[in-house]
C-alpha cells in the first residue's frame, strides 16, 4: 500500500464533516481537517446556531412585553440590536473555539485553505502561503451549500441580500420583503416582526412551509398576520429594483403587483458548493449539481465519500452530521454502515414552534394512504397556558393496525419534543405504546400523549367528538 499523508482528509468543516473527522481519528486513524473559511460551517457561523441566537432575544423581547400579566412591573421597553448581534457572535465564536479544542484533543490536523481534488490520492490545498499537495488514502467530501441567487433581473441591487448577509448586520433595517415562504424565510419573518418591522413574504408556491400540514400553516398564517406579517402566496416576483427602498415586482393571478421594504431578502433554497474543487478531473458522478452517493455514503471512486448538502439528500445539519458517521465507519473501514433516511425529524423555529417527522396527513391523504389520526388542541395543556403561548396543536398519523407513521406539533418546545415521535417511529412503536408512556406533569410534552389517547377517543382534555 502507498504511503500517504494521511488516511483520512475530510474537507469540509460544518456539522457533517467536523463530526466525521473525529469519528475517523476516534478509529484510530491519521485524519486532516480541511477548511476554507470558519469551523464549523454554514450551520454555526452564517446558519442555524446564529438564527436561533436572534431568535431567543426575540421571544425574550417578546416575553417581557407581557410580563405585567404575570404580575411583573416593567418600565420602557426597547431592544438594541447591535448588542444582540453581539450576543449572537459571542455564541457562535464560543462555539467555534469549542470544535477546535476537539479537533486537537482527538488528534485531527486542521488545515485552513480551499481544497481542490488533483487526483483520487491527492488534494491540493491552497492557503495563505502557497498551494500544499497532500496525499490521503480516503477522501471525505463535505463542502456543504451556500443561498441560492436565482436569476432574477435586479437581485444583485442595492439593499438586496441573502441570510449570509442578514445574519452579519448590526443594525436592523426599518421594513423587510422576504421573497421565499419556506423554513429560512419564515424564520426571518419571525425574527423581524417580532422586533416591530413590517415584514411581506412573497411565495411563488400556493401554501408557505412545504411538508407541513395545511392546518398547521394556517394557525401559523394567523399568527403571522396577528405580527403584522403580509403573506402572499401563488407570486412570481419577476424583478428587483434595489436602492434606499427596494421594490420587488410580482405577478399575482395574470396582475402586475409590487412590495417595498428597506431590504429584500431573498431566501429561495441553497446551491451545493461542488464547483471548482476538481469533481470533473477525477470523473465523480453528478446528479445536477450534487455529488452521487450510495447508501454507505460513497461516491463512484472506490477512494472518496460525500456527505451534507453536496450530496442532495436532505439539507439539514442533523442529516449530514448522521451522513458523516455512516462514512466514517465505511471509509475507516471500522464496519458497514447504511445510511437510512426514513425518519428524519425536522424542525422550524417559528413562535410557537413547529416540528414534524415521518408521514404528515397531508401527504397520507395525497397517496391514498389508509391512515388514523389523533390529534390534540394546545389551548388545553397547562403548561403552554401558564407559558403564556397556548397555541398550535398536536397531531399523531397511524396505520390501521396502530403503528405510529408520523407527527406534526406545533406548540412552545415542539423541536425539542420531536425526538421522542422520531425514535417511536424508529423503534417501530404503536399509538398504544405512546398513550400507554407515562408523560410527566405539567409539560409541554403531555400533548403527545393527549394526541395518542385522542386516537381511541380517550382524551380526558378534549370535548367529545361528535358521532
Amino acid at each position: 500500500m502507498p504511503e500517504y499523508n494521511y488516511d483520512i482528509v475530510v474537507l469540509g468543516a460544518g456539522p457533517g464533516g467536523y463530526e466525521c473527522a473525529i469519528r475517523c481519528a476516534q478509529y484510530g486513524k491519521k485524519v486532516a481537517l480541511v477548511e476554507a473559511r470558519d469551523l464549523g460551517g454554514t450551520c454555526l457561523n452564517r446558519g442555524c446556531i446564529p438564527t436561533k441566537a436572534l431568535l431567543h432575544g426575540a421571544e425574550m423581547f417578546e416575553e417581557i412585553k407581557s410580563a405585567e400579566t404575570c404580575g411583573i412591573t416593567v418600565g420602557e421597553i426597547g431592544f438594541d440590536f447591535a448588542k444582540l448581534a453581539e450576543y449572537k457572535d459571542g455564541i457562535v465564536t464560543k462555539l467555534r473555539s469549542g470544535i477546535a479544542g476537539l479537533e486537537k484533543a482527538h488528534g485531527v490536523k486542521v488545515i485552513k485553505g480551499f481544497g481542490r481534488i488533483a487526483d483520487a490520492h491527492t488534494l491540493s490545498v491552497e492557503g495563505e502561503n502557497g498551494v500544499e499537495d497532500i496525499s490521503f488514502d480516503k477522501l471525505i467530501l463535505a463542502t456543504g451549500s451556500a443561498p441560492a441567487r436565482p436569476p432574477i433581473p435586479g437581485i444583485d441591487g442595492k439593499n438586496i441580500v441573502t441570510s449570509d448577509e442578514i445574519l452579519t448586520m448590526n443594525e436592523l433595517p426599518e421594513s423587510f420583503v422576504i421573497i421565499g415562504g419556506g423554513v429560512i424565510g419564515i424564520e426571518f419573518a419571525t425574527l423581524f416582526a417580532t422586533l416591530g418591522r413590517p415584514v411581506t413574504v412573497i411565495e411563488m408556491m400556493p401554501s408557505i412551509l412545504p411538508g407541513v400540514d395545511a392546518d398547521i400553516v394556517r394557525v401559523l398564517g394567523r399568527v403571522l398576520k396577528k405580527k403584522k406579517v403580509n403573506v402572499i402566496n401563488n407570486a412570481k416576483v419577476v424583478s428587483i429594483e434595489g436602492g434606499d427602498t427596494v421594490k420587488v415586482n410580482y405577478e399575482l393571478n395574470g396582475e402586475a403587483k409590487s412590495a417595498e421594504g428597506a431590504c429584500c431578502v431573498v431566501s429561495v433554497g441553497r446551491r451545493a458548493m461542488t464547483s471548482g474543487i476538481g469533481l470533473d478531473r477525477i470523473g465523480v458522478e453528478m446528479n445536477r449539481a450534487f455529488v452521487n452517493i450510495d447508501e454507505y455514503c460513497r461516491t463512484n471512486i472506490e477512494s472518496i465519500y460525500a456527505i451534507g448538502d453536496i450530496t442532495g439528500k436532505i439539507q439539514l445539519a442533523h442529516v449530514a452530521s448522521a451522513q458523516g458517521l455512516v462514512a466514517a465507519a465505511n471509509a475507516c473501514g471500522a464496519k458497514d454502515e447504511k445510511m437510512d433516511y426514513s425518519v428524519v425529524p425536522s424542525c422550524i423555529y417559528t413562535s410557537p414552534e413547529i416540528a414534524f417527522v415521518g408521514l404528515g396527513e397531508d401527504k397520507a391523504a395525497a397517496q391514498g394512504i389508509e391512515y388514523k389520526l389523533g390529534t390534540f388542541n394546545v389551548a388545553g395543556n397547562g403548561r403552554a397556558m401558564i407559558m403564556g403561548d397556548a397555541i398550535g396543536v398536536a397531531k399523531l398519523i397511524s396505520a390501521p393496525d396502530g403503528k405510529l407513521l408520523g407527527a406534526q406539533l406545533m406548540c412552545p418546545r415542539a423541536t425539542d419534543m420531536i425526538a421522542e415521535l422520531a425514535l417511536a417511529i424508529k423503534m417501530g412503536a404503536s399509538i398504544e405504546d405512546i398513550a400507554s408512556t407515562i408523560h410527566p406533569h405539567p409539560t409541554v410534552s403531555e400533548v403527545v400523549a393527549e394526541a395518542a389517547h385522542d386516537h381511541e377517543g380517550l382524551c380526558c382534555h378534549s370535548l367529545p367528538k361528535k358521532k
